[in-house]
This record gives structure tokens, C-alpha cells and sequence, in this order.
């Protein structure tokens, strides 16, 4: 599931060039600042970041300091990972997605929109993305740790 949105959530990438090719087009050679789509592009940012965390998490292409990782037996490598997804990414993610319930909760609330003038009206639909990222993390979580115990 997890690899399967991200690489849905991967398609947004180009839709992010186009959009900030309009604005800078309209910006600079029309001279008309489209709001909306630069917001939009946030979005589209925050979605693709959130919703491929547990992909990139899974194809071990995430960020990794390896100054002691890169050097060790695959067993070392293994125990390593074990300790990280147990003791420091799942009490993490449940942090997140915790506190996070409420912030959406409350936005959804309000019908939060933005506050710039002709911005996007529909902002609690975007901060209910925020759940993908310890959903997706967790999913991946739990997909490695089965890995490791094999």
C-alpha cells in the first residue's frame, strides 16, 4: 500500500513544474500574481513529501547518517535498524499522528481557508494529508520490522 501511494503521490511532481511555470509566467511577463497557485504548489509539496515518506522508508532511500551504519555486517545493519523503527521512528509516529488529530480536527472545525486574499479556500482538506505521514510510516514500519525478523 505504502509503495503504491507513494508512487501515486510521485505523479503530482510534474504538476508542480507546470503550476510554477504559470506563475512565473503570469508574474513576470503578464504581471499578475496568481495566489492560489502558489499555494497550491505548497500543497501539492507538503502531499508528495507526506504521502512517499513511508515509500522512500521502505526502498532505503531515506536520509541516513552512516557513519557507523555503512561499515557494519548486515547483522550489525539489521540490529541497527531494529532499534531505530522500534525505539525512535514508531514512538515518533505516534506522536505525530496524536497531536495531529486535533489540528485537523479543529480546521475542519472552522472550514479553515487561507488568509491571503485569493488564496485557496479549502485548507482543512490539505491539513488532513498530515495523517498520511504516521499512517505511512507506520505501514512501513511494521513492513520492515517483518523483514528484519525473516
Amino acid at each position: 500500500m505504502t509503495t503504491h501511494l507513494g508512487r501515486f503521490f510521485s505523479l503530482l511532481l510534474p504538476i508542480i513544474i507546470v503550476l510554477n511555470v504559470l506563475i512565473v509566467l503570469s508574474r513576470y511577463v503578464f504581471g499578475v500574481g496568481l495566489v492560489a497557485f502558489q499555494e497550491l504548489v505548497l500543497y501539492l509539496h507538503a502531499i508528495i513529501f507526506l504521502g512517499c515518506a513511508g515509500w522512500v522508508l521502505l526502498k532505503d532511500e531515506h536520509v541516513r547518517v552512516d557513519i557507523f551504519y555503512r561499515d557494519q555486517s548486515n547483522k550489525k545493519k539489521n540490529l541497527v535498524n531494529f532499534i531505530g523503527i522500534v525505539f525512535f521512528l514508531l514512538p515518533s509516529v505516534f506522536v505525530i499522528g496524536w497531536y495531529s488529530i486535533d489540528f485537523i480536527v479543529i480546521s475542519w472545525s472552522i472550514g479553515e481557508s487561507s488568509t491571503e486574499p485569493g488564496g485557496l479556500p479549502y485548507v482543512y482538506i490539505q491539513k488532513s494529508f498530515i495523517l498520511l505521514f504516521p499512517v505511512l510510516l507506520f505501514l512501513a514500519s511494521i513492513k520492515l520490522l517483518i523483514r528484519l525478523w525473516k
